[in-house]
């Protein structure tokens, strides 16, 4: 239930902004910044790319021009929307992204507590250089002793900082919906029929694996379409071999947001998830919550989130085996793991119930800022 209180003026940093157009921590920004202000809170958003108007379902939103860079755009908006905080004082800041922990310092030298959600092992991912892997590491040490209070969205990163670094930190995972969207807009904009595709929405990076699913599943002999739903900043030569496929099953329209990304993930057959890199993926809860046979590589953070309700598999080779059983599964065993996964969800994975957590966070930070 919400916590009862003052209204608190809560400010997040460290993501691309609302409304969610890119990944995980966009989406996590949106829902719980909207479900703050339901709840009376006044929260601001800070955002790379400009909106028509200066609020976006009750958040304000602040746009600031990022430098545009691989490597730097992070840590540089990230900087300027710290010192745009600091002459615009808030009684409590979330960033994302444990890459800004250098930044938090600056925030509690202000007076505001800070919570740092860390995300996954960020060095991990290919797309950086040795130069960026390191900082990641540097920045795993800042953020057990420059945030007020860490968080961690999946237990198994909760483990490697009280393992690694003797860190404590508060668990908090992402959410999502459950149900079905009854709309098929999207759908029949892409020539896709309900049921009649495997789903995989991502960004299109080496270390999520758009490519091998692409591969795995113009093996598989089905009359099934996959649908490959993603797009990345900086990767262009990864997504040109992504796309370079004869496959005439093989749906690749770039990033699809909002309703069309609800109804996609409503109406698939199957839903693919290959990340190796990161803490809880929105992506895959929300699949999961639309009833989706999912099918996922096996990663510690995967597996604690679909263990039990999804199907795991390890390379290439598996995912074809894995496909294959799937297709060949009498229709009742299918609605098995179909109801499991919905099941998972609605216990461990409400938006509400990770909204009454950060709520009651910055409650207590309030309360105890030190």
């Amino acid at each position: 239930m919400p916590e009862q209180g003052r209204v608190m003026r809560i400010a997040l940093l460290g993501t691309r902004g609302i409304p969610a157009r890119y990944g995980g921590f966009e989406t996590f920004a949106e829902e719980l910044s909207t479900r703050l202000v339901a709840r009376g809170h006044q929260v601001t958003v800070y955002c790379r790319q400009p909106h028509p108007k200066p609020q976006y379902r009750g958040v304000d939103l602040q746009y600031l021009p990022p430098l545009r860079h691989k490597y730097a755009e992070t840590l540089a908006h990230t900087l300027t929307s710290t010192l745009h905080l600091l002459r615009h004082r808030h009684d409590v800041a979330l960033y994302c992204n444990g890459a800004n922990a250098i930044f938090t310092p600056l925030a509690r030298a202000a007076g505001m507590p800070v919570a740092l959600n860390v995300d996954g092992l960020e060095r991990k991912r290919k797309k950086w250089n040795a130069f960026a892997r390191a900082w990641y590491r540097f920045s795993e040490i800042l953020s057990t002793v420059c945030p007020t209070e860490i968080v961690t969205d999946a237990a198994g990163i909760q483990d490697y900082y009280r393992a690694t670094y003797d860190a404590d930190s508060t668990f908090i995972p992402y959410g999502a919906p459950t149900g079905r969207l009854a709309s098929t807009t999207a759908l029949d904009q892409l020539g896709l029929i309900p049921q009649g595709y495997i789903l995989y929405v991502t960004r299109f990076e080496p270390e999520n694996n758009p490519l091998m699913v692409r591969r795995a599943f113009e093996q598989v002999d089905t009359d099934l379409k996959l649908a490959l739903i993603g797009d990345a900043p900086y990767a262009a030569d990864y997504i040109t071999s992504v796309r370079d496929t004869a496959d005439p099953r093989v749906v690749i329209p770039g990033g699809i947001y909002g309703e069309g990304y609800h109804e996609l993930q409503s109406h698939s057959f199957a839903y693919i998830h290959a990340t190796e890199v990161g803490g809880t993926h929105p992506a895959l809860i929300e699949a999961m919550g639309r009833g989706a046979i999912v099918l996922y590589l096996m990663t510690l953070e995967n597996h604690e989130v679909a263990g039990g309700a999804g199907i795991p598999f390890r390379d290439e080779a598996e995912l074809v085996a894995r496909l294959r059983d799937v297709l060949a599964m009498a229709p009742e065993q299918r609605q098995r793991y179909r109801d499991a996964a919905v099941a998972r969800v609605t216990e461990r994975y409400s938006w509400e119930s990770v909204t009454d957590s950060y709520e009651h966070l910055f409650r207590r930070l309030l309360r105890n800022p030190a």
